[in-house]
């Protein structure tokens, strides 16, 4: 069953970035049984948040149709993931962010309430996603009080996501058992199978 919404949390997904391996292809408008894949997404996510936003640098107006605000990076020359989350935390209303790639239409439906549980038990200010020990930076929750530290990051010339999230102390939070649910979109060949998946 799909975990209960959690209020003061904005959900942000990450779709601005270059996808190169897709051919240069915008991946979140890329379309799985019938859909694109942001929308896949917004459907996964949106239930468990207090609010959506989609981070994209390209076809703005595109992404705009799921009614929900599209914010591109501040930074220049597509910076990466850590960019379109200082963004996003400089303009949500929400205490909390909660971030997933565009590429992973089958996020766990209740990823934004263990998340934010084992921060708030932690006391901690961020908390990420591991699977069999590994992290996985792009599905975390953070507090907005990190944005000094993001911002500063990025300034210095910081762009791995993993990297900032160790500096913040972030929490591990195991989906080992939900494993699949994380698997990513990065090449034509991997959509095929996930259409074939889901058809069968």
């Amino acid at each position: 069953m799909p975990a209960s919404r959690q209020d003061n949390i904005t959900g942000l997904i990450l779709a601005g970035g270059r996808a190169r391996r897709m051919g240069g292809q915008d991946k979140g408008l890329l379309v799985l049984a019938g859909r694109p894949l942001v929308q896949h997404v917004h459907d996964r996510l949106a239930p468990q948040v207090e609010a959506v936003a989609i981070s994209a640098n390209r076809h703005l107006d595109d992404y705009r149709k799921l009614d929900c605000p599209v914010w591109a990076d501040t930074l220049p020359g597509y910076a990466g993931p850590l960019a379109g989350m200082l963004t996003a935390l400089e303009r949500i209303d929400t205490d909390w962010l909660l971030t997933v790639p565009v590429d992973s239409p089958l996020l766990p439906q209740d990823l934004a309430a263990r998340l934010f549980a084992a921060a708030r038990e932690s006391g901690r200010h961020a908390a990420v996603v591991t699977v069999a020990g590994q992290r996985e930076p792009a599905f975390n929750l953070v507090h907005r009080d990190r944005q000094a530290s993001l911002a500063e990051a990025l300034a210095d010339g910081e762009r791995r996501l993993g990297a900032w999230l160790v500096q913040q102390s972030a929490v591990p939070v195991d989906f080992t058992r939900q494993a699949p649910a994380f698997d990513n979109l990065n090449t034509p060949t991997d959509l095929q199978r996930l259409e074939k998946r889901l058809a069968s």
